[in-house]
């Protein structure tokens, strides 16, 4: 079908949904004397899920992020949402069926932005396929009724026909397997959207610069600052949550200067590549690397995406840079199992994202040793902590974070709701071979955009399938403010290919403008600002030499 006959198709709705509207969002926080069951600092995926997980419950919940939602690392993620195959050669039995139990809930609840993923793994051991076929057995066993498939063994010519770049030198065969595979960003936005519909009040761009005690010393508020305007208000809550993933440590020293780091961030990249790298639909999972880490190159978007590492690191930043170690290591690991690696010029685009592990209590730096199970601590003050964990127990994480809540703040219990809640836009009937599936049961409502203006319904460039209406609905919609959130968490250009998000950048700036009402200082201001951050993306110099 192509776009024309789309249109046609859509529906004749009003495409504004006013709930999603920021400044009527905001009025929320217009009574000073409103006193909150539960507020909650941070939007990334723990936030966005507690946020959801109260608000479903019936609690009076307020979430405040400081930029925008997932713009940490809760965008950067190798799109992966599995029970984690490393924690299970670990012997971490329960951290495996904890995740693989919610992988099958994300499935079900988000099912236009989950799909089940087939990952195969080369042997070049005589011995390996047997004890991967084994242990991968075990991984579905413990999967249960919401398992995604069982391993299989595979020989030698059907790896090499599903993956025909696959370097044969000692090729013995394979193992086949099945994980989740997702969008993490677009799933963000959707969960926020979700949490509103559910009575939240949401906000991105609201930044908490202090913490409210009583004459106890007990928390019982927060002064938060809403960027757009400058104006300061001070929110009253039974409970606050800290559920800034790598920034927990901020919050606490906030709550009790001078207290010990709590966290150890730790870093993995990734790299975007052309799909012709490793064409098919089946990812590849190198299940041991020269460090002992394991590798994913994953089809994303008629992208490849292939990571990650694992550094340990001694501060974080708000836009973490790849290290020229970490960028050989993955190419390096590339070389060896596809007949052609992609090479620096071949990346379309580079990520680095920062894991807020525990601190272990050894002072070890093996990040790779440090426990991914998440950790909920309240500190004197009643400020509740939720740390560690992954994009795939997001919702459990939630879960335990909100009934830790019910006891700190003496909340009238309610049962969880969230097992079996949709989330928004979530439908099982998707066309993934056309890129608007993203928007699951909002699709219509996007392209009825293009009947409002039809120049909505261009290509922002010819060389890629985005166009004009996604971003009048992100801004309309889905709570976007800049040509960042746009570009990189929203339509995810920048992360797929930051040259065209170089490109493109003025011209969806302008979009942006016309519907908030901004003038030509913003737009160029938002472009300058953003070409210096697609640079960063890249590992030559774009466009020509700088």
């Amino acid at each position: 079908m192509n776009m024309v006959e789309q249109i046609s198709s859509a529906d004749k709705r009003d495409t504004s949904n006013a709930l999603f509207n920021r400044v009527k969002i905001t009025e929320g926080l217009a009574d000073p004397e409103k006193l909150w069951d539960v507020i909650i600092i941070g939007g990334g995926a723990t936030g966005l899920g507690t946020a959801l997980d109260a608000a479903s419950r019936g609690y009076q919940t307020l979430l405040l992020e400081q930029i925008d939602f997932a713009k940490g690392t809760s965008s950067r993620s190798t799109k992966l949402a599995h029970g984690g195959v490393r924690y299970l050669a670990q012997g971490d039995i329960s951290l495996v069926i904890e995740a693989l139990h919610e992988r099958g809930l994300m499935l079900k609840n988000a099912a236009h932005l989950v799909k089940n993923e087939t990952f195969i793994i080369p042997n070049y051991e005589w011995w390996s396929g047997l004890y991967y076929t084994i242990g991968l057995s075990l991984y579905d066993l413990l999967a249960g009724k919401l398992g995604f498939g069982r391993a299989k063994h595979l020989s030698k010519k059907t790896v090499i026909k599903r993956i025909p770049t696959i370097q044969q030198k000692g090729l013995y065969g394979g193992v086949s397997y099945h994980d989740g595979q997702f969008d993490d960003s677009r799933l963000a936005i959707n969960i926020a959207q979700t949490a509103i519909e559910q009575g939240a009040t949401v906000l991105n761009y609201f930044k908490v610069t202090g913490l409210v005690k009583d004459a106890r010393g007990k928390i019982n508020g927060v002064i938060t600052t809403d960027a757009e305007t400058g104006k300061i208000y001070a929110v009253k809550g039974k409970t606050v949550i800290n559920a800034t993933g790598v920034f927990a440590d901020e919050i606490l020293q906030m709550d009790q200067p001078g207290e010990k780091a709590m966290l150890r961030p730790s870093q993995g990249i990734h790299l975007v590549v052309d799909k012709a790298f490793m064409p098919g639909e089946d990812a590849l999972m190198i299940p041991k690397t020269s460090d002992g880490r394991v590798l994913f190159v994953v089809p994303w978007h008629d992208r490849l995406v292939i990571g990650t590492t694992d550094t340990p690191l001694k501060e974080h930043s708000l836009e973490p840079k790849a290290l020229a170690e970490e960028v050989d290591f993955i190419i390096r690991t590339a070389n060896q199992y596809l007949i052609k690696a992609p090479e620096h010029k071949d990346v379309l685009s580079m990520f680095a994202g920062l894991r807020p592990l525990a601190a272990p209590q050894d002072g070890s730096d093996k990040t790779k040793e440090i426990s991914r199970s998440h950790k909920i601590i309240v500190a004197d003050s009643g400020l509740i902590t939720i740390t560690g964990g992954k994009w795939t127990t997001y919702r459990k994480m939630a879960e335990d974070t909100v009934n830790k809540a019910i006891v700190v703040g003496k909340l009238t219990k309610q049962p969880v709701k969230t097992k079996s809640l949709l989330i928004h836009g979530s439908t099982p009937n998707v066309d993934r071979k056309n890129h608007l599936y993203v928007y699951g049961t909002d699709r219509d409502a996007v392209l009825a955009l293009c009947k409002e203006n039809k120049d909505w319904a261009q290509k922002l460039d010819p060389r890629a399938e985005f166009i004009g209406a996604e971003v009048i609905w992100a801004v309309r919609n889905e709570m976007a403010r800049t040509l960042e959130d746009i570009l990189a968490r929203r339509v995810r250009i920048l992360f797929l290919n930051a040259r065209l998000a170089y490109d493109v950048a003025p011209k969806v700036a302008a979009l942006i403008a016309s519907e908030l009402n901004h003038g030509a200082d913003w737009e160029l201001k938002q472009v300058t600002a953003f070409r210096a951050l697609a640079k960063t993306y890249l590992l030559v110099p774009y466009p020509g030499k700088v």
